[in-house]
């Protein structure tokens, strides 16, 4: 699976650091090196949605406080 961030100057607003950081930290913390691709890239077109993040090419607006949500029901269900 690769997750693709945001991290262009609206996202970075909007907290695209600290959601790379916890997205980092739950790859981590749930051993999914091998399993989960975590990118970054410059704007997805979607700036008014928050932090655009896709999985595997579906979209996602992800904020700081959603993260783990995020992981839960988009990464870890599916892999």
């Amino acid at each position: 699976m690769k997750i693709t961030v945001c991290i262009g100057s609206s996202c970075h607003i909007k907290g695209s650091r600290q959601v790379v950081e916890k997205l980092q930290n739950l790859i981590a913390e749930n051993k999914l090196e091998g399993k989960v691709e975590l990118a970054g890239t410059f704007c997805m077109g979607n700036c008014q949605k928050g932090v655009c993040v896709t999985a595997d090419n579906e979209f996602y607006s992800v904020t700081p406080d959603t993260v783990d949500e995020f992981f839960a029901n988009a990464v870890l269900a599916k892999v």
